[in-house]
């Protein structure tokens, strides 16, 4: 695939991060992280190839999985004195005990030569990274949830308009329904359900009750009647989903590309899956940012943090790790495979597909939202999550009895 920008700016990152660290060995460095699926794979081997080729070695340390099953394990290791080189972790608050404990390697000395603060679009992801002034991860991407991903196959075959908001998708359901057809995939992890319910929230409610509740813990807004209507669309979408048995997300995924499915509510990272697949973003599949209804970005993300270990030699390595990380190139190749917007505001996308520039237009004109993992704390995000999947795969309990217990989480929330 043809850049339109010179190999010079990434080759300058590294070696300004390479004079910084004063290293020139080679060395391994082991890399967690949770990308597994193809699509995450692919986007994941433009890391490796990069570092490789700057005469250093990518150990390969993916953990089956989703974030929720790896991330116990990478702090597990770090505590017991087992630390990775670097690992993948959401820019946000998932770090920082471990950061207050001593146990994070500083990156500012790399961050302020590199001028990382007149890079990274928006700066809030670079503040995510930061605690007392000091920078200790490399934001690597823009991941949003809120995206909704529809197959044209499915819409052919019932004979319908591809839908172009959430009312729409609703209405279409009885005539995928009856060729057979799932009207939403969804995987039956927590995390899923938690993540659909979070894009019905700022779809259908807006972007100032999202903030009420999850920012401000406003108990009052999450018992009110604005978020009754967001647990009415989630049971409505529970039953939209009852034929979807699949566990993983990107098999519900699939399910849409193949066109089993007519939609899937889930973050961008489906891209990878897509493009892996061949489809075609306006020709096999459609988007719908913010369901069609309000084109908003939440600007979450991955970002990479990197073990504090008494090696000097190593350090060095992290540091120019995490300098090709931000290079123009890498933040091209890596992106593109993942389906993620780059963090850098200041490279060409022109190879993106129709989906990534709505995204990228939508970022430009400033409609961003922060992403819940930089509002709730790990501990908040768990009950949500598992208030979320009990809720959807048990059709007993209400809207109104998930709304009921929700309220009381966030009363609680810190």
């Amino acid at each position: 695939m043809e850049m339109t920008f010179a190999r010079v700016g990434w080759a300058a990152g590294v070696l300004s991060a390479t004079a910084l660290c004063t290293a020139a060995m080679a060395t391994e460095l082991e890399v967690t992280h949770w990308w597994t699926s193809g699509g995450e794979a692919a986007a994941v081997a433009e890391f490796a190839k990069a570092f490789d080729a700057g005469g250093d070695t990518w150990v390969d340390g993916a953990i089956a999985g989703s974030g929720g099953v790896a991330r116990p394990v990478i702090v597990s290791r770090i505590l017991g004195g087992d630390p990775m080189g670097a690992t993948q972790l959401n820019h946000g608050r998932q770090a920082e005990e471990l950061v207050e404990a001593g146990l994070m390697l500083d990156l500012t000395d790399v961050a302020e030569a590199e001028g990382w603060r007149d890079i990274v679009n928006p700066v809030s992801l670079l503040d995510s990274c930061t605690v007392d002034g000091k920078i200790y991860c490399v934001p690597v991407n823009i991941h949003s949830w809120q995206w909704m991903w529809l197959s044209r196959k499915a819409y052919e075959e019932a004979g319908v308009d591809v839908p172009t908001n959430w009312d729409e998708f609703v209405a279409a359901a009885p005539a995928l329904e009856e060729k057979g057809i799932v009207p939403l995939a969804m995987g039956q992890q927590a995390w899923q359900t938690a993540g659909a319910f979070s894009v019905l929230n700022v779809g259908l409610g807006g972007e100032e009750l999202w903030k009420k509740v999850n920012v401000e813990k406003d108990a009052d807004a999450a018992a009110g009647p604005e978020m009754a209507r967001i647990f009415e669309a989630f049971g409505n979408a529970r039953s939209l989903a009852a034929g979807s048995t699949v566990q993983d997300w990107n098999q519900a995924t699939n399910m849409v590309i193949t066109g089993k499915a007519g939609g899937q509510i889930m973050g961008d990272w489906a891209q990878g899956e897509f493009s892996l697949a061949g489809s075609k973003a306006g020709v096999d599949y459609e988007c719908l940012p913010g369901l069609g209804i309000k084109e908003v970005i939440s600007t979450g993300g991955d970002a990479f943090y990197f073990p504090k270990q008494d090696d000097a030699e190593i350090e060095a390595a992290q540091k120019r790790m995490a300098s090709m990380m931000l290079s123009r190139e890498v933040q091209v190749a890596f992106n593109l495979a993942k389906g993620s917007l780059p963090v850098r505001g200041d490279i060409d996308l022109s190879a993106a597909n129709d989906c990534m520039k709505k995204g990228l237009e939508i970022l430009a004109k400033g409609n961003i939202l922060i992403s819940g993992d930089q509002v709730l704390s790990a501990d908040t995000q768990g009950q949500v999550e598992d208030l979320m999947v009990e809720f959807w795969n048990d059709t007993s309990i209400t809207p109104a009895d998930a709304q009921a217990r929700y309220a009381s989480i966030i009363a609680d929330a810190d």
